[in-house]
């Protein structure tokens, strides 16, 4: 649906954005993150028209934008995080020059202006002046301009700016809904929102695409150890050094224990003398041996004798030497002194540390302002052009 091919905005004083390379499928919704002046608006005004890239080419639907920019705008929805609103006009007559503008038939106007409005929960405002709408409303407007005319590729820049937490989660239901028949481009510093709503994300810093790929798979990728949360019933000694002995684990915290009278009177095996290798040397008898758990073709039981007093309720973090999955290997170790797991839960990355590691540079240099970019030519030691282009503000 959108291909960004290689595209470069130069300027004379430093680089804009430098060979953004992505494409994105009918039906998707794609985050896109950056820190303040990574180049997201930038991007973003090129992929819309509102800026000639200096290279490379933009597609929407196999069409270039350069050649054929009237045909491809028609594809597309904007939304600005400042919404291009006309202060003066009503609700209604600016979404009617609006449609007019996008040459929606004069027949159809109606349905769909009254479709737009009540989807965007417009409907008993028509009347008003736009300069009389609280900040959430003018961004509901805002949102209706830019699904008007039932574009292909939605570009939203923070479209959740200034509304309240309902109106939040009614904006982010209508894009999901919208993302079912559209191609969606999401720019948000509201990384919660991106997980809730988006199914990939891309992720610009310093004019550069350093990221590209689903969340989870993100931050799958930037661990550098598998890492779990464990709360287990047990003697607390004898639970870390069962897990301390297993091969693939490199460190065993104990982050909370909680002695439990109920625990000790549930009564939890204990482990007699030093943990051994193999686990069938550690296993006692259960009620059914047909109904014994094996590993690696060891009978593994577990006895009701050898009650321990003062077992505790443990919350532990294992982390293993590697981005070994280490989680079979605990079960079972475990099982094997009778230490029951109550809860296991893989540790993973948030997606606000996988933005903060790939984003953070301390040699990073100044960001882009309006005041000291002016396009370059495609040409080596540039001199200064006779009516330069000013370079758009890229605050994101």
């Amino acid at each position: 649906m959108l291909e960004v091919k290689k595209v470069s905005k130069l300027y004379t004083n430093r680089r804009g954005v430098e060979e953004i390379d992505f494409s994105m499928n009918r039906g998707e919704i794609v985050g896109f993150l950056g820190p303040n002046g990574a180049g997201k608006t930038t991007t973003m005004r090129m992929i819309t028209g509102y800026l000639n890239p200096t290279r490379g080419s933009i597609l929407i639907d196999g069409v270039s934008m350069a050649d054929q920019p009237k045909q491809v705008r028609r594809k597309i929805g904007y939304l600005p995080e400042t919404p291009p609103l006309y202060l003066d006009m009503r609700v209604r007559d600016y979404l009617k020059f609006v449609a007019d503008l996008r040459d929606i038939p004069i027949r159809g106007q109606k349905k769909r202006l009254g479709e737009v409005m009540d989807m965007l929960g417009l409907i008993g405002r028509e009347g008003q002046v736009i300069r009389g709408l609280s900040k959430g409303y003018k961004q509901r407007l805002g949102l209706a301009q830019a699904i008007l005319h039932e574009p292909d590729l939605l570009v939203l820049d923070e479209p959740t700016s200034g509304l309240d937490p309902k109106q939040i989660i009614e904006i982010r239901k209508l894009i999901r809904e919208l993302g079912e028949k559209h191609t969606v481009l999401l720019s948000t510093h509201i990384l919660p929102e991106v997980n809730s709503i988006c199914n990939r994300v891309l992720i610009i810093h310093q004019g550069k695409i350093v990221s590209d790929g689903k969340p989870d798979e993100l931050a799958g990728a930037l661990a550098d150890r598998f890492e779990v949360n464990l709360e287990v019933r047990g003697p607390k000694d004898a639970v870390r050094e069962a897990l301390a002995s297993i091969p693939k684990v490199a460190d065993v915290s104990i982050v909370q224990a909680e002695e439990s009278a109920e625990a000790a009177a549930a009564g939890v095996p204990n482990m007699p003398g030093a943990i051994e290798s193999d686990i069938d040397e550690q296993a006692v008898s259960i009620a059914d041996p047909d109904d014994a758990p094996s590993h690696d073709g060891k009978a593994l039981t577990v006895s009701p004798t050898n009650k321990v007093e003062g077992a505790s309720i443990l919350r532990v973090k294992v982390t293993s030497a590697d981005q070994t999955d280490v989680r079979e290997e605990l079960f079972y170790r475990l099982a094997a002194i009778g230490a029951p797991i109550l809860e296991m839960q893989k540790v993973s990355l948030s997606l606000e540390d996988v933005f903060l590691r790939l984003t953070t540079d301390e040699a990073a240099e100044e960001s882009v302002t309006a005041e000291d970019l002016q396009e370059a030519p495609i040409l080596p030691k540039a001199t200064e052009p006779t009516n330069p282009e000013k370079g758009e503000d890229d605050r994101a």
